[in-house]
């Protein structure tokens, strides 16, 4: 792509050919088939990061018991289950202030 493609694309307000030039769908009929509801997603996200939690205490055992073969993927492991529990938490923090703004709105 050039950046003379790019900035006629700005110049005519023509965002759609943008999208599709860089190869973004624009059709949102496709997006349908393939999304999922907010719940499935929601405990999907929830069972991998229990997943990562599991692993973790797997690997501490194993530090503990001094079964573990090699020590930095022992650790590599507890710190992404500690670094998706936290990502995990932020994320249930901010829809739950995005539920309270919501519901201090007034109709």
């Amino acid at each position: 792509m050039k950046l003379s493609e790019v900035s006629n694309s700005f110049g005519n307000n023509n965002k759609i050919s943008l999208l599709d030039s860089i190869g973004l769908k624009t059709d949102m009929s496709q997006n349908k088939e393939n999304s999922q509801s907010f719940s499935n997603v929601l405990k999907n996200s929830i069972e991998e990061v229990n997943q990562t939690q599991v692993k973790a205490y797997d690997a501490m055992s194993d530090i503990a018991t001094g079964k573990v073969e090699n020590l930095q993927e022992a650790v590599q492991k507890i710190e992404e289950a500690e670094l998706s529990l936290k990502l995990g938490l932020e994320v249930k923090n901010k829809a739950l202030s995005a539920f309270k703004q919501v519901m201090a709105m007034q109709v």
